[in-house]
């Protein structure tokens, strides 16, 4: 793979900066957009950046850009970021509401990579000024999808896929509309349990399920890859950005990670979306939309890698992907469930408390609970969405004190 030295920006040097808004500044996201603003020739500022709670991580990023507003998630940490800051200029604040006003800062584009469930309201809050939202955070679909794509349309507000394999199907679909799609499918790498028995999958310890062959992530959304969940939750998201029923939707293990996402067409007509594994690809291109922006990602080179391989997942040696796509088929709140169950677990087997397994049955157990009393209903606004969130969280960890797990 060949790099790239001095990129340059495929855009005039007359131009306004482009203007944004940072949330999970301190992230890996984040972290790439950054390095990405400083390549940009003064083509992109950064003018509002929030983060969770490293207080010295996010204070660098506010110095270095001469941000005009950074707002730290843990309120607890609000004195040590304004002495951080003192002297600067640099306005500050502490919470969700800063995090919430960090979004809604004046800016071209927010940028929404705060994981989890935190980054569902400062999302919403964004869309509803009719901003566009280069989306890096999964549960603001998974956890209110319904919600957040009502207030993009009713504002006129766009959002932009960040993740690779939506960015990839995204340019796979050059504009076409989703009654021409006959299929979409996302792509796994298949993690570190893809060649391994049913078996030793039910023994993998901690370290084993945070080994990722092909990408540095933060350790939920490495455990997620190692189960296939986060591919079921791509799923989600896939038929709340583009429109498309849960039956076209599917997807291929591909442990290269070259092909991101494919678009068949209903002549029979495909087509591809590939890169090599760098998360600066999808970003730039979110960044720059509808340009492009030179970058020093490495280059791709099919005949050095002479062949790209293919397979179906397991659905036996992998049953959170089933659960993913039978509670996006089932539609009205069991995504938000399955999303919040899924955190538990994952929280539960990181601390050694539920084994690889452990994670799909206390998932499915949630799932089936909020079925049976009606809690998986289909939530109409943020609040609803969050509270569904909450009783779900509650709900499995209160399973997690069952032995049969």
């Amino acid at each position: 793979m060949q790099e790239r030295p001095e990129p340059r920006v495929n855009i005039p040097v007359h131009a306004a900066p482009r203007r944004l808004a940072l949330l999970g500044a301190t992230g890996s996201i984040g972290r790439s957009t950054c390095e990405l603003v400083a390549q940009s020739n003064g083509a992109l500022e950064i003018v509002s950046i929030a983060g969770g709670s490293d207080v010295e991580a996010l204070a660098a990023v506010a110095r270095r850009f001469n941000v005009k507003f950074a707002a730290i998630a843990d309120p607890s940490r609000y004195s040590a970021l304004k002495s951080a800051l003192a002297g600067t200029g640099i306005e500050c604040a502490a919470g969700l509401q800063a995090v919430i006003a960090a979004a809604i800062h004046p800016a071209d584009m927010v940028v929404a990579a705060i994981a989890g469930t935190e980054g569902v309201a400062p999302t919403c809050a964004a869309l509803q000024l009719g901003r566009t939202v280069a989306l890096a955070n999964k549960e603001s679909l998974v956890c209110a999808g319904t919600t957040a794509i009502r207030l993009a349309a009713l504002h006129h507000a766009r959002i932009l896929p960040m993740d690779s394999e939506h960015n990839a199907i995204f340019q796979a679909l050059g504009g076409e509309p989703p009654a021409n799609i006959e299929k979409m499918i996302l792509t796994a790498s298949g993690g570190p349990f893809r060649l391994w028995p049913r078996e030793k999958i039910a023994a993998a310890t901690r370290e084993e399920a945070l080994a990722h062959p092909n990408w540095a992530m933060g350790p939920k959304v490495t455990v997620d890859s190692a189960s296939l969940m986060n591919k079921g939750l791509e799923l989600i998201e896939a038929h709340y950005l583009f429109d498309v029923p849960a039956e076209k939707l599917d997807v291929l293990v591909h442990p290269q990670s070259i092909v991101h996402g494919l678009v068949s067409f209903a002549d029979g007509a495909v087509t591809a979306g590939m890169a090599c594994p760098d998360m600066r690809v999808p970003i730039a291109h979110c960044l720059f939309w509808p340009q492009r922006m030179a970058t020093n990602a490495p280059r791709l080179d099919l005949a050095k890698l002479g062949s790209l391989t293919f397979e179906a997942p397991d659905h036996a040696r992998f049953p959170a992907l089933q659960l993913a796509i039978d509670a996006l088929a089932q539609g009205r709140g069991l995504p938000t469930v399955l999303n919040a169950a899924n955190e538990i677990a994952v929280s539960a087997f990181l601390n050694k408390r539920l084994d690889f397994y452990g994670m799909a049955r206390l998932v499915e157990r949630a799932c089936n609970a909020a079925i049976q009393d009606g809690t998986a209903r289909e939530p109409q606004t943020v609040e609803e969405a969050l509270a569904v969130h909450h009783i779900a969280r509650d709900r499995s960890l209160a399973l997690l004190a069952d032995t049969i797990l």
